[in-house]
């Protein structure tokens, strides 16, 4: 399985962004998805996930009723609706996918938020 991330860029505060991640090989595999992100001199940290069918999330404390993590399976296609966005969301995030025995991550996308 291989993820590539899309979407990043630079964005004033309050704005929207929406990242995509798409996967191709044995996706078939692929149980749950999610988002992290890394901001810089941090750890990277889990921002959201969405279960295999797609008709569960779970998020972040800190973008809950801000982003909206969206899956179709039908495309191999993964979104990260961001709105209301904040100098602190900015970080490279990284798409992520659950397989059998391991996790494989994308190469990640940067998102940064000016104030």
């Amino acid at each position: 399985v291989h993820l590539v991330e899309s979407g990043g860029g630079l964005v004033q505060a309050g704005g929207s962004l929406r990242l995509s991640c798409t996967a191709s090989g044995n996706i078939n595999s692929i149980n749950a998805m999610g988002w992290y992100r890394q901001a810089a001199g941090k750890e990277r940290e889990l921002v959201a996930v969405v279960s295999s069918g797609g008709g569960s999330t779970n998020y972040a404390d800190s973008v809950k009723g801000r982003f909206t993590i969206s899956r179709d399976n039908a495309k191999s296609t993964m979104h990260l609706q961001m709105n209301s966005l904040k100098p602190e969301d900015t970080a490279v995030y990284y798409c992520n996918a659950d397989l059998p025995h391991f996790e494989v991550w994308g190469q990640g996308t940067l998102v940064t938020v000016s104030s």
